[in-house]
């Protein structure tokens, strides 16, 4: 009898090695690698559709892909306008984010509208699944709900109902029986996503599958999953907060900048079409808090900023937040410091945004260093004003894109002074006359002149 061969994994990157080492040289993570035998290979990923020929691509036929709606506004703007057959795609987030409540309520929709559903949980059972749809309102005579974990029964249990819908909750508790490394595992993971996959595209049934995150929010499981899929979607939000956001990563069927909007309630999450009430709050305008008229994807957002800078005796000084990318605020730190001779650089530094909605698109550096600045001075800004432009490293302000869509909601919201760089002023001079006070700005010093008027 041959001897059978074992390899080392990585769990983080899917990397393989003949022995063991504490830490993987592919992505640097330490007790990472996991002892497996090599299994028979099994189908490959790549093996999609039937045998086809070489053509023009003059020649192939170009139709519009049908899709059909998931029964939430916010989930088809994200996906491109609904789902499509033979599509797969992946939906992650932290745990009690909702992932599950909100793909049961997709699932009860489909049912509704007279198409086949099946529901694969490997995490929980039936009986649990059926609690949570009444709680949910999420019963339908089409939905089907299945507690499994072996691939091959699932593949059965698919071929036998032929449904239009799958839902697999989760990837990483389901395993193929000639892979002999656990659940979980690189391999299992690999192989069961390239295996749904397959049947999805042979069978054209639209599949949603659910993923882990790591403790630092990254995707568990290897790399190649996310490349597998057609679609993934991010959930954010804090458990303890009533919103979520849901952001397309990737996707083949359309744009990659789209969010969605859910609130949590008792029955389930609900669809907030109109984001800009949700993140401005009743506030009054204080010192260090700016609105932003940020953009994701087609929709704009009006969303406050909050910046409080306070002296610190400890080196270095802290620089603190979870919604803006740390480095842009170190950048902005330092042309406050260099072209406006602000003596910020010794002081911590504290960002966040109401509802703790992450932004990080160059409009947000403007609105940005005036919160830092007004906060630093202690000084209260304009009334009833919104901020967007980009800051270059000499203190220019830049003109950004989609300027007509951010004054079109900052003046639908309610705000009459709109602080935006001079070159996009001609933008929405004429179309917007009357409707708000603009102040059109070239440099960081005139905007906080402007935006921090002295009383």
């Amino acid at each position: 009898m041959a001897k059978k061969k074992t390899r080392y994994v990585c769990q983080e990157c899917g990397a393989e090695f003949v022995k063991w080492m504490g830490k993987c040289p592919t992505c640097g993570n330490w007790n990472t690698l996991v002892e497996e035998d090599d299994a028979p290979e099994v189908d490959s990923a790549h093996a999609l559709t039937a045998f086809e020929t070489p053509r023009r691509i003059a020649d192939v036929d170009m139709e519009d892909l049908p899709r059909f709606a998931t029964g939430s506004g916010e989930l088809d703007r994200v996906l491109g306008g609904g789902l499509i057959p033979g599509s797969i795609i992946l939906i992650a987030g932290d745990p009690g984010v909702g992932k599950s409540s909100l793909t049961l309520a997709v699932c009860a929709n489909v049912a509704r509208g007279g198409k086949k559903v099946l529901y694969i949980t490997g995490e929980e059972s039936s009986r649990q699944i059926r609690m949570r749809a009444e709680r949910l309102n999420a019963l339908a005579d089409e939905l089907y709900i299945c507690a499994e974990n072996n691939f091959e029964r699932i593949t059965r249990h698919v071929e036998k109902i032929q449904p239009e819908l799958l839902i697999v909750d989760s990837i990483q508790t389901i395993y193929r029986s000639e892979i002999e490394s656990a659940p979980g595992s690189v391999s299992q993971v690999r192989e069961c996503s390239a295996g749904l996959m397959r049947l999805s595209k042979s069978l054209g049934v639209t599949t949603f599958v659910i993923g882990h995150v790591t403790k630092d929010g990254s995707l568990a499981g290897p790399r190649v999953l996310e490349h597998i899929v057609d679609t993934v979607l991010f959930f954010e939000g804090e458990r303890t907060a009533d919103f979520r956001v849901l952001r397309a990563i990737k996707n083949r069927f359309g744009a990659t900048s789209e969010i969605g909007l859910f609130e949590m309630r008792d029955t389930g999450l609900i669809d907030v079409p109109d984001a800009s009430k949700l993140f401005l709050p009743e506030r009054a305008d204080d010192i260090g808090s700016v609105i932003v008229p940020t953009v994701e994807g087609t929709r704009p957002l009006l969303v406050e900023v909050q910046a409080l800078v306070a002296p610190t005796p400890f080196m270095p000084p802290r620089r603190t937040s979870d919604a803006v990318d740390i480095k842009r605020i170190q950048l902005l730190l330092a042309v406050l410091e260099k072209r406006l001779h602000l003596s910020i650089g010794a002081s911590d530094v504290y960002v966040k945004t109401a509802g703790g909605i992450k932004i990080d698109e160059p409009a947000t550096d403007l609105p940005l260093a005036v919160a830092l600045a007004s906060s630093f001075a202690n000084r209260k800004l304009l009334g009833q004003c919104v901020i967007f432009g980009e800051v270059g490293l000499s203190g220019e302000v830049r003109a950004v894109s989609k300027c007509r869509q951010r004054v079109d909601e900052s003046v639908r919201m309610g705000f009459t002074n709109i602080v935006l760089p001079k070159k996009n002023f001609a933008e929405v001079a004429k179309s917007h006359a009357g409707k708000a006070n603009f102040l059109p700005v070239d440099n960081l010093r005139d905007a906080l002149k402007i935006s921090m008027p002295r009383t």
